[in-house]
C-alpha cells in the first residue's frame, strides 16, 4: 500500500462528494455575472496577485468562476460534458483521488501566477478554462475505448477525443506566447502528475475492467456449456441425461479432460468421448 492509499484511508471521509457539481455552480454564477457586468470578474474576482497581496485574498477562490464562453448553446453543452466527465471520474477513481486531481490543478494555477508575479514582476491572469477541459484527457487515459456520441450523433472513442484535444493544446504551445504556455502547463500539471507519478486511479480502473471482462467471459462460457436445469437438479450426465432427481442412487463426477466443465454419471465417466475445445456445443457420445 503506497502513501496515497494510506492518505485515502485516513482523509477519504473528508473528501467532497460531487465536487464537480459545486464547481459547476460557480461556473453558472460566472456565466450569469458576465452577462450582467462583463468587467466585474476582472475588477474584483480574477487571479490578480497584486490585488491579492493588497488584501483581496478572496480572489484565490473566486477566480474559478470564469466562464469559458459567452454563447448560451455552447455553455449548456460544456456544462453537460463537464458534469458527465466529473461524475464518471469520481465514480471510477473514487472521491478522494478526484478531489486530489481538481485541487492540485487549482493550486498549480495559483502557484504559477504567484511565481510569475514574484520572479517576473508581471501579473498573469490565469483562469481554470483548460483545467476543466483537462478532464477530457484524464477520462481518455482512464477508459480510452469508451465511446461517446459527439454532438449526440457521431460515435467516437474517448482516446480519439483526447488525442484531438491534445493536438490543439500542442499547437497553442507552439504558436502562442510564454503566457499561453504557462497557462496550459499550469492547467495540465495535475494531468501530467497523475499520468506519470500518481498512476493508482488508472491502474485501479484497469484492474476493475479486467475483472469484469474475466467474470463476463466465465458467465458466457457457463451459459454455452451448461444447459438450463429443472428446479432441484444439481447434477446431470452429459451423455444419458440422467440427473440426481431421476436417479438419486447415481454418483456424478466432472471430467477434467473435457472442455466446458462437463459432468457425467459413473456409468459414462470412463466411457464417454472427450470433448475438445471448440466442440463444447456438442455432447459426448457413449463409446
Amino acid at each position: 500500500m503506497n502513501f496515497l492509499d494510506k492518505m485515502e484511508q485516513k482523509l477519504g471521509k473528508y473528501a467532497i462528494k460531487n465536487l464537480m457539481v459545486y464547481l459547476l455552480v460557480f461556473f453558472v454564477g460566472g456565466f450569469i455575472l458576465n452577462y450582467v457586468n462583463p468587467n466585474f470578474y476582472f475588477d474584483y474576482l480574477c487571479l490578480d496577485m497584486e490585488r491579492i497581496f493588497a488584501g483581496e485574498v478572496w480572489r484565490l477562490i473566486t477566480f474559478i468562476i470564469y466562464p469559458q464562453t459567452t454563447s448560451i448553446l455552447w455553455f449548456v453543452l460544456e456544462i453537460f460534458i463537464m458534469f458527465s466527465l466529473g461524475r464518471s471520474l469520481e465514480r471510477l477513481w473514487g472521491t478522494f483521488y478526484f478531489n486530489l486531481y481538481i485541487f492540485i490543478g487549482l493550486i498549480s494555477l495559483i502557484l504559477a501566477s504567484l511565481l510569475v508575479y514574484v520572479f517576473g514582476h508581471q501579473i498573469l491572469l490565469l483562469t481554470p478554462s483548460n483545467l476543466y477541459l483537462s478532464l477530457i484527457l484524464a477520462f481518455g487515459i482512464t477508459v480510452p475505448d469508451m465511446q461517446f456520441l459527439l454532438y449526440f450523433i457521431i460515435p467516437i472513442k474517448a482516446k480519439y477525443i483526447m488525442a484531438f484535444y491534445g493536438a490543439i493544446l500542442l499547437y497553442q504551445c507552439i504558436t502562442g506566447g510564454w503566457d499561453v504556455r504557462i497557462s496550459i502547463f499550469a492547467s495540465l500539471f495535475n494531468f501530467f502528475l497523475f499520468a506519470l507519478l500518481i498512476r493508482r486511479p488508472f491502474l485501479r480502473v484497469r484492474q476493475g475492467i479486467r475483472r469484469y471482462e474475466f467474470k463476463r467471459k466465465m458467465q458466457e462460457a457457463q451459459k454455452t456449456t451448461q444447459p438450463l436445469r429443472p428446479m432441484g437438479v444439481r447434477h446431470i450426465c452429459a451423455v444419458c441425461g440422467r440427473t440426481n432427481i431421476s436417479n438419486p442412487e447415481l454418483e456424478f463426477r466432472f471430467c477434467t479432460r473435457c472442455a466446458g466443465n462437463r459432468e457425467y454419471c459413473m456409468d459414462h465417466l470412463y466411457t464417454h468421448v472427450h470433448v475438445q475445445p471448440g466442440e463444447e456445443t456438442g455432447t459426448g457420445n457413449h463409446s
